[in-house]
C-alpha cells in the first residue's frame, strides 16, 4: 500500500505527482504487462542478448 503524507495547506496536484512517482517505482504496471502474455524462456534470453549487444555498441561508440 502506497502512502503519501500530505501536510496542511499542501497542493493536491503535488501529492498526486508524488503518488504517481512512488507507483512507477514499484513496477506494478510493468509486471502486469509482462504477465499479460506468456513468453518462452528462449525468447526472453534472446531479447536480453539483443539488448546487451545494443547497449555495448552504444558504450563503444561513446568512447
Amino acid at each position: 500500500m502506497i502512502i503519501v503524507p500530505i501536510k496542511e495547506g499542501d497542493n493536491i496536484e503535488r501529492a498526486l505527482k508524488k503518488f504517481k512517482r512512488k507507483f512507477e517505482k514499484t513496477g506494478i504496471v510493468r509486471e502486469l504487462r509482462s504477465r499479460k502474455t506468456f513468453e518462452k524462456p528462449s525468447v526472453k534470453k534472446r531479447d536480453q542478448m539483443k539488448k546487451a549487444i545494443y547497449v555495448q555498441k552504444l558504450q563503444i561508440r561513446d568512447e
